[in-house]
């Protein structure tokens, strides 16, 4: 009865093996998480949050801004939020973009947790974070006054993370 335990190891090691096989097959080397950085902002317009008309991304994100893409789905956008609401205690202009969630949801996301964007808009289909190269969120754009992308960080924000960032706007 105990022989089959001496096999458990093996076992679990052909199971990680054929895990870490399948996601090397289905990884693209291609992608480049960084690839907008330096370039300009994706020219789209979005839906308000609040009223569902369209307002065009380069009007709404005047830089030196960040764009957050945030979804209220997403765990590790709660945890950065406190940050964002810090940076907009500050002053800095946050662009908030709602990526792939229900409107209805993420306004109940943002009056639950604080408003910290001066806009908030909608990306319903991932559209616009396809075009700015968002691998999934929270991820956060710096955008410069002439509209180029100057960084991007992937993951929660936390205050070292955001200085840095905004340092490259200076």
């Amino acid at each position: 009865m105990k022989r089959w335990l001496a096999f458990l190891p093996l076992v679990a090691l052909a199971l990680l093996a054929v895990l870490f096989i399948g996601y090397s097959l289905k990884r693209n080397p291609q992608v480049q998480p960084d690839a907008m950085v330096g370039k300009p902002m994706p020219a789209l317009s979005l839906p308000d949050l609040a009223t569902g008309r369209p307002v065009a991304l380069a009007q709404a994100a005047k830089g030196p801004v960040l764009v957050n893409f945030f979804a209220s789905w997403c765990a590790p956008c709660e945890i950065e939020h406190p940050e964002l609401i810090r940076l907009q205690a500050r002053g800095v202009p946050i662009v908030g973009i709602a990526y792939k969630d229900a409107p209805d949801n993420s306004a109940a996301f943002i009056a639950r947790l604080g408003d910290p964007f001066a806009s908030k808009l909608v990306d319903r289909d991932g559209r616009a974070g396809l075009e700015f190269g968002a691998t999934g969120v929270p991820e956060t754009f710096l955008i410069a006054s002439d509209g180029t992308i100057l960084a991007k960080h992937s993951g929660p924000l936390t205050q070292a993370d955001s200085e840095a960032m905004l340092a490259k706007a200076r």
